[in-house]
């Protein structure tokens, strides 16, 4: 593998397809129900397999998984842009790609993004194996020279850099032979106003506690305490004046002064337009929560269909069945 590219290509990748790889390996491997720690530690597990003959070949049988897909974009000269991604379905075992699958994909995306077309595909590891480049050959009938994005799972803290290699494709002669080999290619994060307010969205998420807790639901929480609090004294003031009026406590006329100008304060709220309109941001209010129901109701549903589509296909392929929805 050659260390950099002479193509003089510029690469500009999207954060949607970091996530999108990132939410496709995360739902594969948790299918297949892997502990963390396998992630971080396959490396060392194949490195490491000659030395530990017991442990070693356990973790080499459950690697983790690898995961396939296509990613899109447009190319406007010397520059490639790489905007989104769908998932593959790919056998590494018997290197078979599912053609009909992939044009069904292509042909879907084609209608709603005329302007994108395939630039290449990706997949997981820590690195770029010989077995990619059998896969890269196959989609070289949609793309003659497609490109590579791998996205490494393992979790390194100490690294500043984002996970994510782009690789071309180059024919070098190797002792005399030609040969196509992958060679790295720089590239740089480019944004939309809609991406940015997602990533700002994603990277507040608070996973403590499995709460997805996010600046929102920070400054609501201060509000409610804030408000909590106000009430609490309220209800102090009131029951010391119900007691003064009791006769329970000794009048103290400094005391009501203040209270009596503290209320003077407040504006008149006894209105007939004050009721109508303290009635439609009720209402408004009412109505914004409503939707939002029903957006994050839909939203779990076109999960649950897409899961069940998926494990449908799975066994309409074995067993020639249709798919459900």
């Amino acid at each position: 593998m050659a260390s950099s590219s002479s193509s003089g290509l510029t690469f500009k990748l999207h954060p949607l397809v970091i996530v999108n790889i990132s939410d496709h390996y995360t739902r594969v491997k948790s299918q297949l129900n892997l502990p963390p720690s396998l992630t971080s530690t396959s490396s060392a597990a194949t490195s490491n397999n000659n030395n530990n003959n017991s442990n070693g070949g356990e973790n080499n049988q459950q690697k983790p998984p690898r995961v396939y897909g296509c990613v899109i974009g447009v190319q406007r000269g010397r520059t490639v842009e790489i905007f989104n991604s769908f998932e593959l379905i790919y056998d590494p075992s018997t290197r078979s790609l599912d053609r009909s699958f992939l044009e069904k994909k292509q042909e879907l995306y084609k209608k709603v993004f005329p302007h994108f077309y395939v630039l290449g595909w990706y997949s997981t590891g820590s690195d770029a194996q010989e077995s990619d480049m059998h896969f890269h050959k196959a989609l070289m009938d949609i793309n003659e020279s497609p490109l590579y994005v791998l996205l490494n799972p393992a979790i390194n803290p100490a690294q500043k850099d984002l996970p994510v290699t782009i690789y071309e494709s180059e024919l070098h002669v190797i002792d005399g032979v030609p040969q196509l080999i992958f060679v790295r290619s720089s590239y740089t994060i480019e944004t939309v106003e809609a991406e940015r307010i997602s990533v700002d969205h994603v990277a507040h998420l608070k996973p403590s506690g499995g709460s997805a807790a996010t600046q929102l639901a920070a400054q609501l929480t201060g509000i409610h305490s804030a408000i909590k609090m106000l009430n609490s004294r309220i209800r102090v003031v009131h029951q010391y004046l119900v007691g003064m009026q009791k006769g329970d406590i000794p009048c103290e006329s400094s005391l009501l002064r203040q209270v009596s100008s503290l209320l003077r304060r407040l504006p008149a709220i006894e209105s007939e337009k004050f009721q109508d309109d303290l009635l439609m941001e009720y209402k408004d209010t009412l109505l914004i929560t409503y939707l939002a129901m029903f957006t994050n109701c839909s939203s779990t549903m076109n999960e649950l269909v897409d899961k069940f589509n998926t494990a449908y296909d799975r066994h309409s392929r074995r067993g020639g069945r249709t798919a459900f929805i």
